[in-house]
């Protein structure tokens, strides 16, 4: 799945300023119930009973099968036949769009039983009266007739009672005519409308929430055969997961029936199909019969826009299929980009589908940053063609053992692709950072939780979170730099013993471990299953700290508010078993295991001005801390010469001190001067993290009297006198363009006049070059007023390249108008003026400015009942949603309010986003102790600064 909240990895020109990690979430298999439509829950529809989820179902311990989450193992599919007819035209007698559909599903009965349960979302699925089922047995098998069937809301059911018993070990066939509202709600099988050269198209999509397009087993364990067939309007093309093989008319009609190669057995999860009047470009994988395909609205395809996806995905293939040491499974892969879509983009297995800013690349207007995203998004979703989907999880809890792989070989088939970019380094901000500071929180959970855990459909969503996409392959076997061919091995026959089946965690454990023992000269002090279970089955990170006087080691769970309070029991009592690479006045030692609290007597004691520098490279997952005398050496080293000090941990020493003083373990002024020498650095990883960094104490104090000493500090100044306008349209490396955008990007936010005259000017004349473009709208609209405002507007509705609508849309929550920002709110719950894959990013990025904060606020506190059921609890957006706008929350009575927001809406839910309310209270409740402790040493060393 799609990294899933998929925003752009360009942190320079997608608000990589704000220190915000955001992202579109991937799609959870199941379903959420949507509120809205419960006012006809106990009404027959077609014939078929529905039974309210305010029945027996709701209460806290189930007594039939049917209010449980999870299926039964008395049944499993091993075929659906299934035909969807999609009609892109209002239905006279409804007023809705609709499709119909027939399913056959063959199954096995593994254990005797006189019921069946299948996946059914009666929203948006309704059985037609007098074809409820049909039940046939097969190869001599009798089926038993059908007592009752009803829809069980609550748990998504179409629950079967029957007269008699099916046999163990006997197949049958399930047979359901159905139809269904092809919604606009980007769920299941929906409608998406669009308008191009003044016409008006649609495409239907259904490549999430297989029980809303038909009825299914739908657990990724529930592996089957899908041959597809899908009927659509003359004129239109039809995709799906395969090769299309057949098409014909109907009786004449104005209509294609399209037939479709059954595909390769998978989870239900990975199915779909489209209806478009798209175009497409094609290539191939060389030396392989693989037909390549990117498929976009016609004029997007005719404009060249999905030439650089198609130009690396043959190169990725290739490399994967190397890397993994198996030929791609499929006989094709497409790749289409859908103006409406939830995620990022999903790894539907042969048809990958996109947001149009993850794949399309307009060279004329797009940004480096535009470009890094399509190649960074693509080669997460080729991954998961062998990770992923020819093996699969078993279950949700286990969602790492997808995501968080294909996060790590994403830039391994990036780096290839473009081996110039070193893209590889970039994981220490994208993944390393952005988990340290979720993995902090006492609210944080390990990578693999106990099945038990995450059951209903919005435990599903929250996995799909930081910690399963970022926390993976650190302080372990597995950890960076990139695996030998021994690792690579170990992968070839993991895929090949559990293809098209079904793993846990433990197998992959299984593999290495029997690499380490065939492996001459490899050892390890433990065995894989009992080092890796240590950073899989509890939360959180150790912090080291290494005493340089006298040699000793020690570790301890870091925790972001020291005095917060962990409820979550670890099986290990919170110590890892730790792997510390290190080096010692510039020169690499041999690696060190710390197995337990305390290690004594380790050979890191210096003498003189020689220094310390553990996790080299940052290839573990854990923070250091140094005594004193060490931390002073290190800064010396860096004033001194900091390229003596290799470039990743040049970040990691900035970012370590940082969250060390904000967790009261060094002084807050010690972390301040890591930053002292970047007049000298020259290169984006280290600034980019001083920056992130620097950003916390702005969100801290911009609404406060210590912001202004913040503006005219010389650490901010100087970044902008490191660089120039000139060099920033002139570097090609996109590291460099990074910085330089950093650079232009951080002194308009800061202040610096000459910097926001210019970009007005530009704004004004228009003359932008498309890597400065977010920078440019956003400020010129900030020191603008309704004519700014209103032109952007105007050319955010005619823009036709969707990475430019992004910017703009991003840039017209800059604005410092309040009554503007309150328009913007309101739009954004307008399908006609803001997508609705957009609305939650949207009241996000107002929330973002320190004026549409509170009014941000307040809108979602108002609304959160019509937010909730109109855009989905369900939807993995939710969690940025209440991230984005309580990330500044420092004060006590922002506290109360959102501890009452929290009870006001006990009643309506809060979906995804319930994880991140409690992370957001016990965030805020760490603020309001750093402001208060912090404020006056922070005002100090500014001052000190300036002067």
């Amino acid at each position: 799945m799609a990294k899933g909240f998929y925003i752009s990895k360009n942190m320079g020109l997608a608000g990589l300023l704000m220190g915000a990690v955001a992202g579109v979430v991937i799609i959870a298999l199941a379903a959420v119930y949507d509120k809205e439509k419960t006012k006809n829950q106990n009404k027959p529809v077609d014939g078929v009973t529905t039974v309210s989820p305010t029945t027996s179902s709701t209460l806290s311990t189930p007594k039939n099968p049917w209010e449980y989450y999870r299926l039964p193992d008395s049944l499993s599919p091993v075929s659906y036949n299934i035909t969807l007819w999609p009609r892109l035209v209002v239905n006279a007698s409804t007023g809705l769009y609709i499709f119909t559909g027939q399913s056959d599903v063959v199954f096995r009965c593994e254990k005797e039983t006189d019921l069946i349960l299948i996946h059914c979302n009666k929203l948006n699925l309704t059985l037609l009266s007098g074809h409820r089922v049909r039940l046939t047995g097969l190869d001599g098998a009798t089926a038993p007739n059908v007592i009752s069937s009803w829809l069980q809301v609550k748990t998504e059911y179409l629950v079967i009672q029957l007269k008699g018993k099916l046999a163990a070990g006997k197949s049958y066939r399930l047979s359901t005519d159905f139809q269904g509202e092809l919604a606009d709600d980007l769920k299941g099988f929906y409608r998406s409308e669009y308008t191009e050269d003044g016409v008006k198209n649609h495409v239907s999509d259904a490549g999430t929430f297989a029980r809303k397009a038909f009825p299914c087993f739908d657990e990724p364990a529930m592996k089957a055969v899908f041959p597809v067939t899908l009927i659509h309007q003359r004129g239109t093309v039809a995709l799906s997961n395969g090769r299309d093989t057949v098409n014909t008319t109907i009786d004449g009609a104005e209509v294609t029936k399209t037939r479709f190669e059954p595909t390769k057995r998978m989870s239900t999860y990975l199915l779909a199909f489209i209806v478009s009047d798209f175009a497409h470009i094609t290539g191939s994988i060389e030396n392989n019969n693989v037909l390549v395909r990117i498929w976009a609205r016609r004029k997007a395809i005719a404009e060249g826009h999905g030439y650089y996806a198609l130009n690396v995905t043959g190169p990725m293939l290739q490399f994967y299929e190397g890397y993994y040491n198996a030929s791609y499974p499929l006989s094709k892969s497409d790749q289409i980009a859908l103006p409406d879509f939830s995620a990022g983009a999903m790894e539907n297995w042969g048809l990958i589908t996109y947001r149009e800013t993850a794949l399309l690349y307009d060279p004329a207007s797009s940004s480096v940053g535009n470009k890094e995203t399509v190649l960074t998004v693509v080669a997460h979703e080729l991954a998961h063609m062998w990770f992923g989907n020819l093996v699969t999880l078993r279950w949700w809890n286990d969602l790492w053992l997808n995501e968080g792989f294909a996060s790590y070989v994403e830039y391994l088939g990036a780096d290839y692709a473009e081996p110039t970019w070193n893209i590889k380094e970039l994981i220490i901000l994208y993944e390393v950072h952005k988990v340290f500071a979720v993995d902090a929180l006492a609210s944080s959970h390990p990578l693999s939780r106990k099945e038990e855990e995450v059951n209903r459909p919005d435990e599903i969503s929250e996995m799909f979170n930081t910690i399963s996409y970022s926390k993976v392959l650190y302080g372990s076997p597995c950890s960076r730099p990139s695996p030998t061919a021994r690792f690579y091995m170990v992968l070839h026959s993991y895929l090949n013993e559990f293809a098209f089946n079904n793993t846990v965690y433990s197998d992959l454990w299984d593999h290495l471990q029997k690499a380490v023992l065939t492996t001459p000269g490899m050892s390890l002090p433990h065995t894989v299953h009992d080092i890796m279970n240590r950073w899989i089955l509890q939360m959180g990170f150790p912090v080291v700290t290494i005493d340089t006087a006298t040699g000793h080691i020690t570790q301890k769970h870091f925790l972001l508010d020291p005095d917060s309070v962990v409820d979550r029991p670890s099986p290990y009592n919170y110590t890892w078993m730790v792997p510390i690479k290190w080096m010692k006045g510039g020169v690499e030692r041999e690696q060190h295991w710390l197995l337990q609290e305390t290690d004594r007597h380790v050979p890191m004691t210096t003498a003189g001005s020689e220094w310390v520098l553990a996790n080299l490279n940052v290839s573990g997952y854990y923070r250091v801390n140094y005594d004193t005398d060490n931390w002073e050496r290190l800064i010396n080293q860096l004033t001194a010469d900091h390229t003596v000090i290799p470039l990743i941990n040049r970040a990691q020493i900035v970012d370590d001190a940082f969250n060390l003083a904000r967790a009261k373990v060094i002084n807050t002024t010690l972390a301040l001067r890591t930053t002292r020498y970047l007049s000298q650095e020259r290169d984006y990883i280290p600034w980019e993290s001083a920056i992130r960094n620097l950003n916390y104490y702005i969100l801290m104090f911009d609404r406060g009297q210590v912001y202004g000493m913040l503006q005219v500090g010389s650490s901010y100044n100087m970044i902008y006198q490191t660089f120039t306008v000139a060099e920033v349209l002139s570097f090609s490396h996109i590291l460099q363009v990074y910085n330089q955008i950093n650079a232009i990007s951080f002194a308009c936010r800061m202040g610096v006049e000459r910097c926001r005259v210019l970009t007005s000017v530009w704004f004004r004349e228009w003359m932008i070059h498309p890597n400065l473009k977010t920078t440019v709208y956003c400020n010129a609209i900030a020191a603008g007023g309704v004519e700014e405002w209103d032109f952007a507007w105007t050319m955010f509705k005619n823009a036709t390249v969707a990475t430019e609508a992004a910017k703009l849309r991003s840039a017209l929550a800059c604005t410092k108008v309040p009554w503007l920002l309150n328009r913007y709110l309101d739009y954004s719950l307008d399908p006609a003026k803001i997508r609705k894959q957009d609305c939650t990013s949207t009241i996000s990025y107002i929330a973002h400015n320190v004026v549409g904060m509170p009014l941000a606020w307040d809108f979602i506190r108002a609304r959160w009942s019509y937010i909730y059921t109109e855009y989905g609890g369900g939807s993995f957006s939710f969690s940025n949603l209440i991230n984005g706008v309580t990330r500044r929350f420092s004060t006590e009575f922002e506290l109360k309010q959102l501890k009452q927001f929290k009870e006001d809406n006990a009643g309506v839910g809060f979906g995804s986003g319930t994880l991140a309310l409690e992370q957001a209270m016990e965030k805020t409740a760490a603020n309001i102790k750093w402001v208060a402790e912090n404020q006056e040493q922070v005002m100090n060393w500014f001052s000190n600064e300036c002067t």
